[in-house]
C-alpha cells in the first residue's frame, strides 16, 4: 500500500468557520510530483438508528440548506472537538426523538466524502427504547416520522434515501438483524 501514499509538505488555513475549517495543502504524490489538496476539517458526528420493538424506525424530516430540500434521516448530530461519540449519540437521540435506549450498539464509522472532507460519522443502532419528549436545539426544526425498517431498506436500495448516513445505517442494521436471526 506504500505506493499509494501521498505525503503532506505544507498546509495553510484558508477559512475558519462556525463548524468547518478549510485548509489548502501542498502534497507529494507517490510518483514524486506535487499536488494541491483542499481539506474540509469537521469535528465529526453521530447518527443513530432508533429501532422500535415493532420494527419501525424513528426518523426525522429536516430541511437541508445546501440542497434546498427536506430529507428523511435518522437522528444525528455534530460532535464537539474531542467529544465522546457514544455520549453524543445518547444526547442526540434524546434531543431529536425523545428516545433513551437500553441497548446502544456501535455499527462503525463512515467517511461521507473522503475526497475532500475529514469528517467521520459514527453510526449506532439503538434498541429497547423508552420514549419521552424530544427537545431539539432552538435552531433545529424537525418533523418526526415512523417508518418500517423494511420500507427504509427498499428506499435505500432504490435511491429514494439520498442521505448517506441514513442509507448506510439502514442497510447495516438490516444485515445485522438478519445475521442475529440465523
Amino acid at each position: 500500500m506504500e505506493h499509494l501514499i501521498e505525503t503532506p509538505v505544507s498546509t495553510a488555513l484558508k477559512y475558519d468557520g462556525v463548524i468547518v475549517r478549510v485548509r489548502l495543502d501542498d502534497a507529494l504524490l507517490p510518483n514524486g510530483k506535487p499536488a494541491k489538496r483542499e481539506v474540509v476539517e469537521h469535528p465529526g458526528g453521530v447518527a443513530i438508528l432508533p429501532l422500535l420493538a415493532d420494527g419501525r424506525v424513528c426518523c426525522v424530516r429536516q430541511f437541508r440548506y445546501p440542497f434546498g430540500e427536506v430529507l428523511l434521516e435518522i437522528p444525528a448530530g455534530k460532535l464537539e472537538y474531542g467529544e465522546d461519540h457514544r455520549l453524543a449519540a445518547l444526547r442526540e437521540l434524546q434531543e431529536e426523538v425523545g428516545a433513551v435506549p437500553a441497548r446502544l450498539d456501535y455499527l462503525g464509522k463512515l467517511y461521507p466524502s473522503p475526497g475532500y472532507s475529514a469528517e467521520v460519522l459514527h453510526l449506532y443502532l439503538a434498541q429497547d427504547l423508552t420514549m419521552g419528549e424530544s427537545c431539539p436545539d432552538e435552531d433545529e426544526f424537525l418533523q418526526e416520522a415512523l417508518l418500517p425498517l423494511a420500507e427504509l431498506v427498499d428506499m435505500a436500495l432504490t435511491g429514494q434515501l439520498p442521505d448517506a448516513k441514513t442509507a448506510a445505517a439502514v442497510l447495516m442494521t438490516d444485515r445485522l438483524l438478519a445475521q442475529e436471526h440465523k
